[in-house]
């Protein structure tokens, strides 16, 4: 065995800190009403590196402002939760609250390994969060979040070919205010959150802010011999200090650390959950309840800090942004979802393959760094440029377990991967009159990648290697065990803004970006597999809009885009469950966005948006194994509707992306009553999405329905704001739905989060 396992986490000092931290914002606080009654707040968002009114940023941009995030957070839900706030951003899991896969205009990637890279960049903090598990961050004590759709690789570099979402924490100021707010709900759920900000001079500021979110465990295994009874709880904590010095108007700089502490539930693969022939659920289905006989288990710290300076030079301000990030994390589950009685003839209720994994990442480190160099005059024209470095180092464990024999582990591979990264960047914008301005930017970006099998063993496929002997080369027989890769690529975009009137603008763009190369290792189901990178060109057009007298606000925009050698990832099929690197010769998009916020009355305000997103692969040559398992001699146990070819295999041409619905929909109303001594409001919050295919080939099983999840908040302020009590429900229909699959073994799928209702008290001070 070896020394660097992952037990079951003991309590984190981070859990008791955290709850402390939040209960104890729960003082009386004044809550600032930020903007006229009957009127919209003019939006700004920093797209551009720069503060801007999102109505003159020539870009599809869409926002989420602090009251809805508060009213999501509230709940207990991780980021998942932002999924369809905005029009044609979808975020999925099969990870659970560890492992968040982003979508924009139906562009994403649904690799499940630890070293993907993800075409949508999350960016917390001006700092890009690289690795998929940083992505899961909790989303807390925000002062707004931004989605940027469409190439991004001027400003913000490689992996953003499909879009960028952009978190921006609450800053410090100087003042001494703060909030607390304590969540009760389903499942014994407890949601606390807080922040206090507390001048430290005449120069300076800290804001502390804290996250515990809990959950007890709500669905039971159903098999008695399994290790693990009751699943489906966490305990989720986060904390954030900031400082903020400013000591002139030249100099100013703000600090930040930031730290994460999970432990809970891995996601729950469920066995034989769909019913053949079609993507309904097996008669009898009940979501509260499992069979399973491996252990199921997830842990992940997150640590992290940034340095973020500014000099006023006279014309010029100079940037230094240096960020750095580490994460270890240990998820472990029952892959084939199920536990005896074992049937390896096929059929309905059989499990025909089976798998307890789990997979881990003990080492980390991500550093980055960034100067940048911007005018600052109010001349027409205006520039920013700048130097970018990545660095990333880390391993990836992985281990199989046999559940026939007390679970214990008879399989282990560890790998390391090296990323480095730097690019050079520059951008210009020119007012050509008061109501034409330009925009252009370029950045050459170096990416390396270094990949290496460092242990491995196997019990099952490889037996001349017993008791756990590291062999690397008994894993050489299946192919290459290290790869060095590098890429050299320019990427930018120009853009136009044009003002037909007083609030009302139109704009057009053209802009490219790119993914890296990808790299998956050899295993006991496959060969090395490495994916070119991928590249994205992009046009869009649109009109932004603020409407009678600031009551109203629309922003409408139409975009095509073509990716060029797309990274795709075969998981499972008969082949023998590879987990395979492809490129597709291309893939298309195109579609429309529309956000429109109104107020209907003084006392009622509305928010639409819509996305619609038509994407298609292009390659008439590429096939992909399709559901099954050939190692147990089981035959396609899904319906596949795409054309095969000799091989069985399934061309994929024209098929649209994986997890990519045509059409997503998000509503909110709320309408407020005033009172003498404060307000009631009655607020109500719906997301659609339309069906999505699971994976790259089209069947009937792995087709997810259609998704509509709404919530309802019922509240009282008073105190001139500074206090709130509301009662809130979500997922107020209880709407159930198979959301992903796994199709290396049978009809196995996992399911969307259930119903919940929950009381909310908050206090400002």
């Amino acid at each position: 065995m070896h020394p660097h396992r992952h037990p079951a986490a003991p309590a984190h000092p981070l859990h008791r800190l955290a709850a402390a931290l939040a209960l104890a914002g729960l003082a009386p606080a004044a809550l600032a009403q930020a903007e006229d009654a009957g009127k919209l707040q003019t939006i700004t968002v920093t797209a551009e590196r720069r503060t801007e009114n999102i109505l003159e940023v020539p870009s599809s941009i869409s926002t989420i402002n602090p009251e809805l995030l508060d009213v999501l957070a509230t709940s207990g839900q991780d980021v998942r939760v932002l999924s369809g706030r905005v029009p044609s951003l979808n975020i999925e899991s099969s990870f659970g609250r560890a492992f968040p896969r982003f979508y924009i205009r139906g562009y994403g990637n649904t690799d499940f390994r630890l070293n993907a890279s993800q075409p949508v960049s999350l960016v917390y903090d001006d700092i890009v969060q690289e690795n998929p598990i940083l992505k899961g961050f909790p989303a807390f004590d925000l002062d707004r979040v931004e989605v940027l759709r469409g190439p991004q690789g001027t400003l913000f570099g490689r992996n953003t070919p499909a879009g960028v979402v952009k978190f921006e924490s609450a800053r410090p100021t100087r003042q001494l205010e703060g909030y607390g707010s304590l969540t009760l709900g389903s499942f014994t759920t407890i949601n606390a959150e807080g922040a206090i900000n507390v001048p430290t001079s005449a120069d300076s500021a800290l804001r502390v802010s804290v996250l515990s979110q809990n959950r007890d465990d709500w669905v039971e295994n159903t098999y008695a011999a399994g290790p693990t009874q009751d699943l489906e709880g966490y305990s989720d904590n986060a904390v954030r200090l900031q400082w903020l010095l400013q000591t002139s108007p030249q100099f100013s700089a703000l600090l930040n650390l930031h730290a994460r502490d999970f432990d809970g539930t891995a996601r729950l693969f469920r066995a034989n959950i769909i019913k053949p022939g079609t993507n309904d659920f097996v008669d009898g289905f009940d979501p509260k309840k499992v069979a399973y006989d491996g252990i199921n288990h997830s842990e992940l710290q997150n640590y992290g800090a940034s340095a973020r300076l500014r000099w006023d030079l006279g014309g010029m301000a100079l940037h230094s942004i240096t960020g750095y990030e580490t994460v270890s994390t240990f998820s472990r589950g029952d892959i084939d979802g199920g536990a005896p009685p074992y049937v390896f003839a096929g059929g309905p209720g059989s499990i025909p393959f089976l798998s307890e994994t789990a997979d881990g990442m003990p080492d980390h480190v991500q550093l980055t760094q960034e100067f940048r160099l911007e005018s600052t005059g109010s001349g027409p024209l205006g520039w920013q440029a700048g130097v970018y470095l990545f660095h990333e180092d880390y391993k990836i464990e992985s281990f199989g377990y046999d559940s026939t024999a007390g679970n214990v582990e008879d399989q282990y591979e560890r790998v390391r991967q090296k990323n480095n990264a730097y690019a050079v960047f520059g951008a210009l914008n020119y007012t050509v009159t008061p109501a034409l301005k330009l925009r252009g930017g370029l950045r050459y970006t170096i990416d390396k990648k270094n990949f290496a099998v460092e242990d491995y063993y196997s019990n099952e496929f490889v037996p001349a290697v017993l008791n756990g002997k590291p062999d690397l080369a008994a894993l050489a027989s299946f192919g290459p065990i290290t790869a060095d890769i590098s890429d050299r690529k320019m990427s930018g975009d120009v853009s136009a803004t044009y003002a037909l009137s007083k609030g009302v603008n139109v704009y057009g763009r053209a802009a490219t970006g790119f993914r890296g190369s990808s790299v998956q290792g050899a295993g006991p189901f496959n060969d090395q597999s490495i994916a070119k990178p991928e590249t994205n060109t992009s046009f869009e057009a649109g009109v932004k809009a603020e409407l009678f007298d600031k009551r109203a606000r629309v922003n409408f925009g139409v975009f095509s885009y073509t990716v060029k050698d797309l990274q795709l990832t075969a998981v499972g099929g008969a082949s023998g469950n590879a987990n395979v690197l492809l490129n597709a010769k291309k893939a298309v998009g195109q579609g429309f966005e529309m956000d429109l916020q109104a107020y209907l009355t003084s006392n009622l305000l509305a928010s639409l948006g819509v996305g619609y997103n038509d994407t298609e692969i292009k390659d008439p040559a590429l096939a992909v194994a399709v559901c099954g398992n050939a190692q147990n001699l089981v035959t396609p146990n899904c319906t596949v509707t795409d054309p095969v070819n000799a091989n069985g295999q399934a061309l994929i041409n024209g098929n649209p992306l994986p997890q990519a619905p045509k059409t997503t929909v998000n509503f909110t109303l709320k309408y407020s009553q005033p009172t003498p001594d404060g307000q009631w409001y009655v607020l109500t919050d719906w997301t659609h999405r339309s069906k999505v295919n699971f994976f790259l080939y089209e069947s009937k099983e792995f087709t997810g329905k259609e998704l509509t999840e709404g919530g309802l908040r019922l509240g009282y302020q008073w105190g001139n704001g500074k206090y709130e009590a509301a009662v809130f429900g979500r997922n107020i229909t209880n709407q159930t739905r198979i959301v992903g699959g796994i199709d290396f073994d049978n009809l196995t799928g996992f399911i969307n989060e259930p119903r919940t209702w929950g009381v909310n008290f908050r206090a400002n001070f």
